[in-house]
């Protein structure tokens, strides 16, 4: 008898239809023998009754910065509300049925509200409750701090619950259903040709995820790996296998094939960044400056160069006038290129293969499109290219690594 995680998205909750789908899949493993944990997320997206987004702009409309706390609060409802329909379904099919909040569930989280981490998940419950053949469903997204607390672990927060879960009941895989077939070589709304991977490294994804793919939430990812617990993305809406997430070495006894067909596993990309530039003229001690003031106004940098004369990152469009404003007033020269985007190619395959950035190069130039910055780590090279050549660059490097069906 194993032990599966499943944990569903909220597209994948959102109806009558598709929650009956959801217990056949549940039921599924049941009746093959296996014990389960379910991991809800709210349900539907915004504009849908009981939506995270749409609990939100309930308060927001009379104050747009409502506190932290009571945030919280309203939105650990969504959850709530999607596992107990969920549970109330599964029960009125005759099945044993229990549902458990984040903090029910043992699920301990750090205080900060609204981008909690878990730092400890006392499994007693779950385990009583399964010792006694239930299924549990758990709210995903949601804990609860040490001073007794609710608190939610942003966006993307039900993976994170699963995947913890997963880890700390040492299940046998954590299946992630959502409404796409699995982790694929590109966005296929962009690369009409872009396929459905077997299986993918814990640390090709986690680049994928960092770089731009939304299928997966990292921290989830570096969550199993750590506990070396397999996952897989999968569709509520078909019996495909989806895509396995391992090591290339052997996971619980199973050998788990990651495909090196390809040198490259896929390409990912990332929109609404803008590049800012600033002169140092050979103050050593200026980038220091820059970075410092940047972190004390919470505003994330990435894409990073530094040489003895110029300071060059990318910040998100939003904050971008706030980061001019900064570097500004502290009477430096700044220039900035607003509407570019991030393309990235990923593989571990690529470790020490030399020419793969002179492929990237060739895919991109040959296309009349400009690299504004590079960048590159073991498994990874990214490029800066304008906004409106974002799409462009993506189905470019797609085609010249061969990636599509």
């Amino acid at each position: 008898m194993g032990l599966i995680i499943q944990k569903f998205g909220g597209t994948s909750l959102s109806a009558p239809d598709q929650r009956e789908r959801v217990c056949q899949t549940i039921l599924k493993e049941r009746y093959n023998g296996n014990r389960i944990v379910v991991v809800v997320s709210a349900m539907g997206r915004v504009g849908e009754p009981y939506a995270t987004d749409t609990l939100i702009n309930l308060v927001t409309g009379e104050n747009q910065a409502p506190s932290k706390r009571e945030l919280d609060l309203l939105m650990a409802c969504g959850e709530i509300i999607s596992g107990i329909v969920l549970t109330n379904l599964l029960q009125a099919k005759g099945e044993k049925a229990v549902f458990l909040t984040g903090s029910q569930a043992g699920i301990r989280t750090t205080p900060e509200h609204g981008d909690a981490r878990i730092i400890a998940i006392d499994t007693g419950n779950i385990q009583a409750y399964l010792d006694q053949d239930f299924l549990v469903v758990v709210a995903g997204f949601q804990g609860v701090s040490e001073q007794g607390e609710i608190t939610t672990l942003g966006r993307g927060g039900s993976d994170v619950t699963a995947s913890a879960l997963g880890v700390a009941l040492a299940a046998d895989v954590v299946d992630i259903y959502t409404d796409v077939e699995g982790i694929m070589t590109a966005d296929p709304r962009i690369v009409a040709n872009a396929r459905v991977l077997d299986a993918i490294t814990y640390n090709e994804i986690c680049q994928l995820a960092r770089e731009g793919a939304k299928v997966i939430h990292p921290r989830a990812v570096e969550i199993a790996m750590e506990g070396n617990i397999p996952l897989r993305v999968r569709s509520t809406f078909s019996d495909s296998t989806g895509t396995l997430v391992g090591n290339l070495s052997d996971i619980g006894g199973r050998s788990v094939r990651i495909r090196r067909d390809h040198l490259i596993t896929g390409i990912t990309q990332m929109a609404d960044i803008t590049q800012i530039k600033v002169e140092t003229q050979g103050e050593s001690e200026l980038p220091l400056h820059i970075f410092r003031s940047m972190a004390q106004a919470g505003i994330s940098v990435d894409f990073i160069s530094v040489t003895p004369s110029m300071v060059i990152f990318t910040v998100h469009k939003q904050v971008a006038g706030r980061a001019y404003n900064i570097l500004t007033d502290m009477g430096l020269t700044v220039k900035t290129e607003p509407d570019c985007a991030k393309v990235a190619v990923v593989g571990a395959a690529m470790t020490g293969i030399p020419g793969v950035m002179a492929r990237v190069v060739e895919a991109l130039t040959s296309n009349g499109i400009a690299i504004l910055q590079s960048g590159d780590s073991y498994t990874n090279i990214w490029c800066l290219v304008k906004g409106h050549q974002m799409a462009q660059a993506v189905k470019a490097l797609h085609d010249i690594f061969e990636l599509g069906n």
